[in-house]
């Protein structure tokens, strides 16, 4: 029995008119215009002139090159080069200058700038009072929580598949709820600190143990710490303002009542999440445990000074532990054209592009396994259910496209190719499962590589493409975005997707 690969999904975006949007579609047409006039004039000199301005400008802005058409390409290189005159692409925070005002709150770089905490409520039956992540910026209300799952390495084909099933039934409830934006699945592999052994070995230690076997206790735990990793899982539920405010007045008003409508959400997806999907732990993070997954993400090196410092204060000694929320991010920051740096860090960030082949559950696994020691891999894959309304509207926009591409291309005497025929069918298919009740979802996924600043970033970011190949995906880099990419794909707080019109 073979493990299903999926398949079933097209562009998130696609053209009005052979592959064109509407802008593109308007553009092309005044940029012709000159010809056009040319032509009913009969001047023949001016309109074989303008015919190749007309081809070079159609290009500049139809011919995507690494994900962008030309024109984007220079539209984005002169913000770049604005923001990097005016300062806006380094990042120095209120902490490290000793302006801090607030300790509990957050002061994040980029795209995290409008990000805001607060505690909730309580919840659930211990109560307890997970953290409200608010985006300013973009209109959101999240929660996150860490998940333990045992994985589907070593499961069997027919497990495998049920798991799968079981994702596609939270997207399902996601959107039936018509209270999420996304769903962020994000997977670290972090180089292992040790922290735990050290502390384990340092409470059981026998005075009276033999020389031989204290010194190849040692020799073990320096031969094999450097080269273990350490896997950490989140899920992060996002809910847009414009969805959630009239629940939100209904359930009081303000923050808390923001709070008591994600609780109902929250207790949904945990149940999805323990049943279906296979966790085995859903912990919603408070404000202490979010404060350190943030602080991690930005620099991987603290987690061993922050699990020791909790065990030791757990151990009834008098130790400070945990790091406030205005100390979770980076101290400085700077994004550069291919790659972030922050504090003693260095990150490249990728998308993935999904292969036309299809994939099995899983597949994306090779880009979390690290090519050397210390090097520290994060993925993010974002979830957007789309609201049955929408989709139907999408997915009628994608066949008439694809109806009129084909009637053309006949009509013109050109043979469909197989790719046409597969997008055809597709459409057709996602028709189908829409009319049965099934949930389409927008997705998009982020990989970041993280090393220390003084190590070769460059060639990091080239064994980071060169996994996302192995694992049978197409790479594109974030240039002149890696800042917000890392945010993406780093940093558990539901920011990434990009926001459209018409969400509703």
């Amino acid at each position: 029995m073979s493990a299903h690969r999926y398949g079933d999904y097209s562009r998130d975006v696609s053209g009005w008119f052979l592959g064109m949007t509407g802008a593109q579609l308007a553009l092309v047409a005044l940029s012709g215009m000159p010809a056009l006039l040319a032509l009913n004039a009969q001047a023949w000199g001016l309109f074989f002139g303008w015919l190749p301005v007309w081809a070079l400008l159609a290009a500049v802005l139809l011919v995507p090159v690494r994900g962008r058409a030309a024109g984007r390409w220079f539209a984005d290189l002169l913000l770049h080069a604005m923001g990097v005159l005016m300062g806006w692409t380094a990042f120095g925070s209120r902490a490290a200058s000793g302006t801090a005002d607030d300790l509990a709150e957050a002061d994040l770089p980029g795209v995290l700038a409008g990000i805001r905490t607060h505690d909730g409520p309580p919840f659930g039956q211990l109560f307890e009072r997970p953290v409200i992540v608010q985006d300013s910026a973009a209109r959101t209300w999240a929660a996150v929580a860490r998940i333990a799952h045992p994985g589907i390495g070593l499961a069997e084909p027919g497990e495998r598949d049920r798991m799968g099933a079981g994702l596609a039934e939270l997207c399902e409830l996601t959107a039936r709820t018509e209270l999420i934006d996304t769903l962020a699945v994000h997977l670290r592999t972090v180089p292992d600190d040790a922290a735990e052994r050290a502390t384990w070995e340092h409470a059981h230690t026998r005075g009276d143990a033999p020389t031989l076997a204290t010194h190849v206790n040692r020799l073990l735990g320096a031969m094999l710490t450097p080269a273990a990793v350490r896997t950490e899982a989140f899920i992060t539920v996002v809910a847009g303002e414009s969805r959630i405010a009239r629940a939100a007045k209904e359930a009081g008003g303000g923050v808390d009542g923001r709070a008591r409508v994600l609780h109902g959400v929250m207790a949904e997806v945990e149940s999805a999440l323990r049943g279906p999907v296979g966790c085995t732990a859903v912990t919603w993070l408070d404000s202490a445990a979010l404060a350190a997954a943030v602080r991690t993400g930005f620099a991987p090196g603290d987690r061993g000074q922050l699990v020791a410092a909790d065990l030791a204060a757990a151990s009834g000694q008098g130790l400070a532990a945990g790091v406030p929320m205005a100390a979770a991010g980076p101290t400085q920051a700077r994004a550069e054209v291919r790659h972030y740096v922050h504090d003693a860090w260095a990150s490249v960030t990728d998308t993935i592009l999904l292969p036309d082949q299809g994939a099995v559950l899983g597949a994306l696994a090779p880009v979390l396994v690290p090519t050397t020691a210390g090097e520290r891999r994060c993925l993010t894959v974002f979830l957007a259910p789309l609201p049955l309304e929408r989709a139907t509207r999408m997915v009628g926009r994608e066949e008439m496209s694809a109806t009129t591409g084909n009637e053309l291309r006949a009509r013109m005497g050109f043979r469909q190719r197989a790719r046409q025929r597969r997008d055809t069918e597709r459409i057709g298919a996602a028709d189908e499962k829409l009319a049965t009740g099934r949930a389409l979802v927008r997705l998009a996924v982020a990989a970041c590589v993280t090393v220390p600043a003084s190590w070769p970033v460059a060639e990091h970011g080239r064994r980071l493409s060169a996994s996302v190949r192995a694992a049978g995906f197409v790479p594109l880099r974030l240039d002149l975005a890696q800042d917000a990419g890392f945010a993406a794909a780093a940093i558990p707080l539901g920011v990434g997707l990009p926001n459209r019109r018409g969400r509703r």
